[in-house]
């Protein structure tokens, strides 16, 4: 099949730093790409103390210090970070690191200790780190990454008689836009013998710095400061007092590296950038992570750190308890147990004040926001209230949490049911649509980030339907599927096995579907244009193919069942149970296995008059016949229409096949309309033939 999709439509924008990036480049500066000045060549490593710190930041490549257990100080001839030129690619340097070993990591298990100095910006930390080669050959070395305002205190390997072991490392900067800073300060830690593929190791690491606000891999292209920096929010700071949301602010990877890494590097303008993020979310979301939290104060403590989506109180412990609570220094502490990390890069948000907890009558402390802006609250919970009689029609009348927002500058950014944004006083239909998706993660949550993320979308998509009509819905779904139809793959190698499921053996590498890199199953997708866009379009033909009432037992019933979110076929058996449907073929094509999209064409229309007793037509047959040039099934509607009628019937076309249908319509059609925008296709979701009816 020849892609026709003429003009790509522009990238589907995610709420993560990285994304409104590119956006931001693309709007600001569509003429300008990132210069490509060479890096100088890079001397050889140097050595210094395991204590040292490092130097000022300097070209790509530069090798700052060489540490062990018995190295010396060195110098440095950097450059002032304001005499630097945009980075290019990273080049080969002394170290001769390779994509493949940044690749090989996959991290298992984290334990931070951190202590936050916010008047100063400054960090210091452990890190307790197990790791596991992934990779396919032996490591002899390990390579380790934070942002390049951090630097690399000392590196530790646990013996296996238990004890803690120093082991040599080199440091350089390498140019990223995973981080804010535009660098990443990367580690290469030289083992005592190789880790083997498949084995793991557990290493003790002390890091410390500061991190303050930087737009520079904005700036680099093109961006204005401002406007850069509105993006780039991420910093440790104490909270303003009119604005006690915005403090420290610190999301992951992506954004920044204020905890350890290991990935190639990654650049804006580039899919890349996405595709490592969203591959480290998902190849990480078993690991487990633990965070003992420690922040200085002076004056009213902190109330709340926010930690992977989860809140702990503040334990606020004075300097000195007898003077006045304005000049009182201290430090607040909190302790966040291990869990899974789950589908997210680990973030961490200190709220200034306790939130003001607002609602609705049915539901009084539905939203906690942490803000100055008081004023703002009224229309907050009058817009909950608006979609209040949504999600409790499709969820249950009861959310499982409250939504909580912080009252921060900048793009919005979330994680399940915490919401960072600006909060203004505006007109609550105006913040509706935002509160169906923000909304649905207090009342919905899984750990499959298509049925999390797609069902927020879902019942914004849905808001729309309630407020401005199918017609409208249908015309966002439309919008959407063209940023779809852009990343997914042209055709699969082959249509074979389309009976798979997820618990079906790996077929023949002949039979298998080969697919392009930009193609993923919905159950494992990492992108956001597929895990937003593309579920969203799942959920509204699972709503075509079942009906409403069964869809809303069904979720439901998956809300009450913890169970059933952890048995991959969970979803697909309560779909199935409700609605008393066979969907196997479904979620074959739609979820389990990435079919790229229908591509869908009509073929013929045969109108045929159908003679009454008296000789004279009573309506016509219509036979309407469909190609599906794609691979995925559609299952479309097909509708003959005149003046003043309709009829509608559904259509199931399998990929690379046709099918025929035949309509009874009593009366003159002109028209014949397959597919309704419901379901995306690679070039467009609507096709329509006008009639020529036969002649006398």
């Amino acid at each position: 099949m020849t892609r026709r999709l003429l003009h790509p439509p522009a990238n589907n924008l995610t709420i993560t730093a990285a994304a409104l990036a590119i956006a931001l480049s693309a709007i600001l500066a569509p003429a300008q790409t990132a210069q490509t000045a060479q890096p100088p060549a890079s001397p050889p490593p140097q050595t210094s103390a395991p204590d040292q710190s490092s130097e000022p930041a300097i070209p790509a490549g530069k090798v700052l210090f060489s540490r062990d257990a018995s190295s010396q100080p060195a110098d440095s001839d950097a450059q002032p970070p304001d005499q630097q030129k945009p980075h290019a690619p990273p080049q080969p340097d002394s170290l001769a690191v390779t994509d493949a070993e940044r690749s090989a990591l996959t991290f298992t298990a984290y334990d931070l200790d951190l202590h936050l100095a916010p008047a100063s910006s400054a960090i210091s930390a452990r890190a307790g780190l197990t790791v596991r080669n992934d990779g396919a050959l032996p490591l002899k070395r390990l390579v380790l990454q934070l942002t390049s305002t951090l630097h690399w205190d000392s590196i530790s390997s646990r013996a296996a008689s238990g004890s803690v072991v120093p082991v040599p490392f080199a440091t350089h900067l390498v140019p990223t836009d995973a981080d804010h800073t535009g660098e990443m300060e990367e580690a290469v830690v030289t083992l005592p013998q190789p880790l083997a593929p498949g084995a793991s190791i557990t290493l003790a690491t002390l890091y410390s710095g500061a991190i303050q606000p930087s737009a520079q891999r904005l700036e680099r292209i093109g961006a204005p400061a401002d406007q850069a920096l509105a993006e780039d929010w991420d910093a440790i700071a104490a909270p303003a007092s009119d604005a006690p949301g915005n403090g420290t602010a610190l999301r992951g990877f992506g954004n920044v590296l204020w905890y350890p890494v290991s990935a190639p590097p990654v650049f804006l303008g580039d899919a890349s950038l996405f595709q490592s993020v969203g591959a480290t979310r998902l190849r990480e979301s078993a690991a487990t992570i633990r965070l003992r939290l420690a922040v200085e104060y002076l004056g009213d403590p902190p109330d709340a750190a926010f930690f992977c989506g989860r809140r702990e109180q503040l334990t606020a412990t004075s300097d000195n308890p007898d003077l006045p609570a304005a000049q009182a220094a201290g430090i607040a502490t909190a302790l966040f147990d291990s869990r899974p990390l789950g589908f997210r890069t680990p973030s961490l948000f200190v709220a200034g004040n306790a939130p003001s907890v607002t609602g609705t009558p049915a539901n009084s402390d539905l939203i906690a926001a942490v803000t100055g802006h008081y004023d703002t609250l009224p229309a907050y919970s009058a817009a909950a209230a608006l979609v209040e009689p949504l999600l409790t029609d499709w969820f249950g009348p009861q959310p499982l949490t409250q939504l909580t927002i912080l009252d921060h500058p900048g793009q919005p950014f979330e994680d399940d049911a915490l919401l960072i944004r600006p909060m203004y006083a505006v007109d609550p239909a105006t913040l509706a649509p935002a509160l169906a998706h923000s909304l649905t993660h207090a009342w919905f949550r899984s750990s499959h980030a298509w049925i999390d993320e797609g069902l927020a979308q879902f019942m914004s998509i849905l808001w729309t339907e309630r407020t401005a009509g199918r017609t409208a819905a249908l015309a966002e779904l439309q919008q959407a599927a063209q940023s779809l139809a852009f990343v997914e793959p042209e055709t699969p190698a082959s249509p074979a096995n389309n009976s798979e499921s997820p618990n079906s053996p790996d077929p023949a590498p002949s039979a298998k579907p080969s697919v392009s890199p930009a193609g993923a199953s919905l159950a494992e997708a990492t992108g956001d244009v597929f895990y937003r866009t593309k579920a969203a379009a799942v959920w509204w033909m699972l709503r075509t193919l079942i009906g409403d009432d069964a869809l809303k037992q069904s979720l439901q019933a998956y809300r009450r069942d913890p169970k059933l979110d952890h048995d991959p076929l969970g979803l697909e058996h309560t779909l199935e149970r409700f609605s008393h449907k066979d969907l196997h073929w479904f979620f074959n094509d739609w979820v389990y296995r990435d079919r790229g999209l229908p591509d869908l064409t009509i073929v013929s229309v045969t109108p045929s008059p159908q003679e009454g007793q008296t000789g004279l037509a009573t309506g016509y047959l219509v036979a309407v016949v469909v190609r599906n040039d794609g691979y995925a099934t559609a299952d479309v509607p097909v509708t003959v229409r005149s003046a003043d009628a309709s009829q509608t019937e559904r259509m199931r076309i399998p990929g690379q096949s046709t099918v025929s249908t035949r309509i009874v319509f009593a009366g003159t059609p002109d028209q014949v309309e397959v597919n309704d925008g419901g379901v995306p296709e690679t070039v467009t979701s609507i096709h329509t033939r006008q009639l020529v009816l036969p002649g006398p």
